[in-house]
């Protein structure tokens, strides 16, 4: 590298939530923590088709924090060009990207196949990412270690996972060459989240790096039993169906769980529900595997189950968008930025009884975003569809801490020496959040761009907050 200490590069979730990629260099080694998606408004999701900044076989380990695309999607673009060595994770995380970056590549080739059936892509012919080919190839690489045990990802760098509470297997991750320490948060989850435990205390670190999602609010206190009770029972008067747009992954065991428990105690009617996803199915099979994982008890992640249709074929999925309401639908993906949940928005948006109730974060120029924000028309397949069905959003229902969450873990940790670095929101949210790190817990902070570096030579002195 030619100069002593660690240097961290922001290759994305830099001013934006999605494409988490962040490169740590010391002493000529070179791991990436998190390997993610760009999603959102077209600028961003065009990066996804440019050359990854460094050669890919330049880097020596990749750290997954969790198994989320916009923190692991790459992965199968970054083997295909080159990547050779491990991809360290935690045991969940290695169960959940084998079922996410295979229905990933799905997607990405269905996605082709219907832009070029319909014409709708500007691309002759329309072209996946990647394939699932390519991402069977990725999965072979990932190494799996317990969280809370020290493991060396490239020669003179230690690394240790805590869990944070955000999915399973998710944690976050602290490195350290001997000389400086930094600290990745990944997506922190909630102290009372209804299915997942409290995040972990991080270990003290020269640097910390921290998300910001939802660092500019407040999830307040609304029960979010009591909301999905309210958009249930108002559908069903209508005679209509629920649609719920849900991340595969913790989202859609969220609301599966609190559906279970307000049909168990009569809140809302035990009316048809099913889940159309296939990656979701899977992940909540995961549920009673992983249990060390998560709060629900045995007899719960059954119940769940039980409560629910599980849609797994094409076919299945094509036949539930023949029926009528009143019942229930999650699918995914969670901001409506592909999947079957497509097929249900082009059927149900254009009819009023019906109403799209979205359970987590919308990043900027998705659809989600675009419909929670009052749109009267979505396009899907290059055709507008009205929207004059309900449209709603739950933030109670988040899986990321909001911004007082957010101080009071971070309280628990003793001042990084160096500073922070805060990423992983929409440029207000990280500047709101860089200025109450500095105004609440006195530490420095900076909100990078893209491509921005942090250095953390040995010795450095920790200046005064501006």
């Amino acid at each position: 590298m030619g100069v002593e200490g660690m240097t961290v590069t922001f290759l994305g979730a830099a001013e934006t939530v999605t494409g988490s990629r962040f490169l740590c260099e010391s002493e000529g080694q070179r791991v990436l923590v998190d390997c993610g998606l760009f999603q959102g408004i077209k600028r961003l999701r065009e990066l996804n088709w440019s050359p990854f900044p460094v050669d890919p076989a330049s880097i020596d380990a990749v750290v997954l924090t969790h198994a989320h695309i916009d923190h692991s999607g790459y992965l199968p673009a970054l083997v295909r060009d080159g990547f050779a060595g491990k991809i360290w994770c935690t045991r969940g995380t290695a169960a959940l990207a084998r079922v996410l970056l295979l229905d990933s590549a799905h997607l990405q080739e269905e996605g082709a196949r219907i832009a070029n059936k319909r014409r709708s892509s500007r691309h002759k012919p329309a072209l996946p990412l990647y394939t699932t080919d390519d991402a069977g190839r990725c999965l072979k690489h990932l190494h799996p270690t317990p969280a809370g045990a020290a493991f060396t990802p490239a020669p003179g760098i230690d690394a240790l996972f805590t869990p944070n509470g955000h999915i399973l297997g998710s944690a976050s991750v602290r490195l350290d060459d001997g000389r400086a320490s930094v600290s990745f948060t990944g997506d922190v989850g909630r102290p009372d989240d209804p299915i997942m435990r409290p995040p972990e205390p991080l270990p003290a670190a020269d640097h910390i790096v921290t998300e910001s999602t939802y660092a500019n609010r407040s999830h307040g206190d609304a029960d979010p039993s009591d909301e999905l009770e309210a958009a249930v029972n108002r559908t069903m008067q209508r005679g209509g169906v629920l649609l719920l747009p849900v991340f595969a992954v913790g989202r859609a065991q969220a609301v599966l769980h609190l559906l279970t428990e307000l049909k168990l105690t009569g809140r809302i009617p035990d009316v048809p529900t099913y889940l159309n996803s296939p990656m979701a199915v899977e992940a909540t099979d995961l549920f009673l595997e992983l249990r060390d994982e998560h709060k629900l008890s045995e007899e719960q992640c059954r119940q769940m189950r039980d409560g629910v249709r599980f849609v797994r074929t094409v076919e299945e999925s094509k036949e539930l968008n023949t029926l009528h309401g009143p019942m229930i639908v999650l699918a995914a993906s969670g901001m409506a930025t592909g999947g079957r949940v497509l097929h249900h928005l082009e059927q149900l948006l254009p009819d009023q009884r019906n109403t799209v109730l979205f359970t987590g974060y919308q990043a900027v120029g998705t659809r989600g975003d675009v419909m929670v924000n009052g749109a009267t028309r979505i396009k899907i397949w290059g055709q507008y569809i009205p929207i004059r069905a309900e449209v709603q959003q739950i933030d109670s229902l988040s899986a990321h801490a909001d911004g007082g969450e957010l101080i009071a873990w971070l309280s628990q940790t003793p001042v990084p020496r160096w500073g922070a670095s805060v990423v992983h929101g929409e440029a207000a949210a990280t500047d709101a959040f860089r200025l109450r790190l500095r105004d609440e817990l006195h530490w420095d902070a900076q909100a990078p761009a893209i491509l921005d570096a942090v250095h953390l030579p040995d010795g450095l002195e920790r200046h005064d907050p501006r």
